[in-house]
């Protein structure tokens, strides 16, 4: 990393952004032609789950080509200069990661799959039904490596 000022080395901090955030974005690479996407997610300290129609361009992507970049973003605001547009900044943290996406097949690691995402934006475990798991796919991030960055610029 170039600004190792703004290096987060410590893995809480960076467990503590992923789960602060709204919003993971995978990229995606297939024939050489790159595809990023914003998706709902789930996470368990080691792994990131999210899940899919039952087709569509995400899996064609993942099932050519299984290794994914991530990302997470959280207390992003934008300053500015009434007179110095030079001197605009952004105040952010954020988390980047590699990783390998496999889909879960069985009936209890997709519903638990979709319980790691639904506990992200709920705080709770859901029961979900064998009905509503057949109309989607679950999928999991193994994550091989991951670092974070942050900027943080106090209101002036």
């Amino acid at each position: 990393m170039r600004r190792t000022d703004r290096e987060i080395v410590s893995r809480e901090e960076m467990d503590e952004i992923i789960r602060g955030s709204q919003v993971c974005r995978i990229a995606l690479a297939l024939d050489n032609m790159p595809y990023i996407v914003p998706v709902s997610f789930g996470y368990d300290g080691k792994s990131i789950y999210l899940h899919t129609a039952k087709e569509g361009k995400k899996i064609i992507y993942f099932k050519n080509n299984n290794n994914v970049c991530f990302e997470f973003e959280r207390n992003v605001k934008l300053f500015k200069d009434p007179i110095n547009a030079c001197k605009w900044t952004f105040s952010y943290e954020s988390v980047i990661g590699f990783g390998y996406i496999y889909e879960l097949e069985s009936l209890k690691h997709r519903e638990n799959g979709m319980n790691k995402i639904m506990s992200q934006y709920s705080g709770k475990e859901w029961i979900i039904g064998e009905d509503k798991l057949d109309n989607i796919r679950v999928w999991k991030i193994e994550i091989n490596s991951i670092t974070g960055k942050r900027s943080i610029k106090l209101a002036t």
